[in-house]
């Protein structure tokens, strides 16, 4: 019960500690620096995509206005694109501007793709649909599984990384500054 206590005062005095005297902050150029120096060591598990998922009711009006559009890259053809689906749409996920695994997207489909990256490889655009709905997919960049990961989608493994590396280092020089402490003024018992 006492170690136990020990320890609880030990660990309130550490996080108090870290919250007065530790830098949290952590910059952009710190986190680019640290993924330039160890890139090898976040290489994809699963195949990646910025894409637009759209599930729509297949007697949606315009819907080969919205195939267009959706194919598109322009700005206002997007904005067009947001427009209809929020009227029609049952669906409409917009990771454009995000890493997702495909598996995320391709669970929404009514199909399975058994071979992902020559899917990709072959399509920036796919179209399928059953009885109900039509579903479309826009792929706009992608990222092979075993390939390197980039920077935006591993950006919060890198801070929890850097993070808990600063923290070590603050406990351990929190710890021997206290028993160096100690030395000076003879004031510990083994």
């Amino acid at each position: 019960v006492n170690e136990t206590r020990t320890n609880l005062v030990i660990y309130q005095y550490q996080k108090q500690m870290m919250l007065e005297k530790m830098d949290t902050v952590l910059s952009d150029s710190e986190i680019e620096n640290y993924y330039a120096a160890n890139e090898k060591s976040f290489v994809l598990n699963s195949n990646i995509v910025k894409a637009v998922l759209i599930k729509l009711p297949v007697e949606t009006p315009n819907l080969n206005k919205i195939k267009l559009l959706a194919r598109s890259n322009n700005h206002n053809d997007m904005l067009q694109l947001e427009s209809y689906c929020f009227q029609f749409a049952e669906k409409f996920d917009d990771f454009d501007e995000k890493w997702v695994p495909l598996d995320r997207i391709t669970v929404e489909l009514q199909q399975d793709i058994n071979d992902q990256e020559n899917f990709l490889k072959k399509n920036t655009f796919f179209e399928t649909s059953d009885s109900q709905s039509v579903y479309l997919i826009s792929i706009r960049e992608y990222r092979l599984r075993s390939s390197i990961a980039p920077l935006e989608y591993v950006r919060d493994e890198i801070k929890s990384i850097i993070w808990n590396n600063r923290r070590f280092e603050f406990i351990q020089s929190l710890e021997n500054g206290i028993y160096n402490e100690a030395l000076k003024e003879n004031s510990f018992k083994i």
